[in-house]
């Protein structure tokens, strides 16, 4: 499938800090891809040189085969954005402001008070529509921000930290939100929260000291994990001291580390141990509380590939 945003090889830098390094990626139609990374990461640098609000030193971003520097405002026809922060002008109400959006877009007449309704009806506005934006909560804030990037249907959304200062209950509304439109967009989620990214996400990219350390899927990524196969028991630690030596003696198994809730045995790479470590406990007649297999940590990943020192090895795009 063709890609609706090509970055290739942005570069950023800001006095002696190269914020953002070589970075280059593709986003498809019915992709929803997390950009990760920790606080000064790039993340948002990033975020602005792709939808044009900010210069690149080098580099080229092009989305719907729209170069975003030649022909800017072709480009961003077709593109919601939702900014860190999510900005807006905090003395009108969100309706008017929805409607000053709607007639920057080109809207007017039914056709704006029909996609303002729809917006709103989207975020859960209809509340605060006429309050003033300077009153409202930090999550409200966000949410008349979304309704701005989604006034227009666009097909290509980025959005920067979109459930940022939402309670859980919103956090959720937008998560299923985006999910619904993902099929139809290409849409680009700016985030730090790792469970967003098994939420709603089909591939992330993790970004650090400006360049990207990984790229796949969550579930490529989780298979990096050094818990990936590994197979966690909750027991008591009578239980647990009663397996150690056995568990241990498996074939297949690296290592077994005890745990607050019990046991974690860690497989050697490449090694299936789930079915030998029930068998196992059960010749032994042992009570235990819970035996499961575990597909990996994202956290840990991510930790690996974002702290100095750490490696990054696999995943399209990995740099050492």
């Amino acid at each position: 499938m063709a890609a609706m945003i090509e970055v290739d090889g942005l570069c950023k830098r800001f006095g002696a800090i190269q914020a953002v390094d070589d970075v280059s990626f593709t986003v498809a139609r019915g992709e929803v891809l997390g950009f990760l990374g920790p606080n000064g990461a790039g993340k948002s640098t990033a975020m602005r040189i792709i939808t044009g609000f900010l210069e690149p030193d080098s580099g080229t971003v092009r989305l719907e085969g729209v170069d975003i520097r030649d022909r800017p405002i072709a480009a961003r026809q077709n593109l919601g954005y939702m900014p860190e922060g999510a900005p807006s002008y905090h003395e009108m109400t969100p309706l008017g402001f929805l409607g000053f959006i709607a007639g920057i877009r080109g809207f007017s007449g039914s056709e704006a008070e029909d996609r303002i309704a729809t917006a709103a009806q989207q975020t859960q506005l209809g509340s605060v529509l006429y309050q003033s934006i300077d009153t409202l909560s930090r999550g409200f804030k966000r949410r008349v921000g979304l309704a701005q990037a989604l006034l227009h249907d666009p097909e290509i959304l980025v959005l920067d930290e979109p459930t940022d200062g939402l309670d859980p209950n919103q956090k959720h509304e937008v998560r299923t939100l985006i999910q619904e439109m993902a099929a139809n967009k290409a849409i680009i989620i700016s985030t730090h929260i790792l469970e967003e990214v098994d939420a709603v996400c089909s591939r992330a990219i993790i970004i650090a000291h400006g360049r990207i350390v990984a790229d796949g899927t969550p579930d490529e990524l989780k298979s990096r994990s050094g818990r990936h196969m590994g197979v966690a028991l909750t027991a008591t630690r009578e239980t647990c001291r009663q397996l150690v030596a056995d568990l241990n003696a498996l074939n297949g198994v690296a290592e077994v580390e005890l745990e607050p809730r019990g046991l974690f045995v860690k497989p050697v790479p490449g090694s299936d141990i789930l079915d030998l470590v029930r068998v196992l406990v059960r010749q032994r007649g042992l009570s235990v509380a819970d035996i499961r297999l575990e597909m990996g940590r994202l956290e840990d990943v991510f930790r690996e590939v974002t702290i100095p020192g750490g490696t990054a090895h696999g995943g399209t795009g990995d740099r050492p």
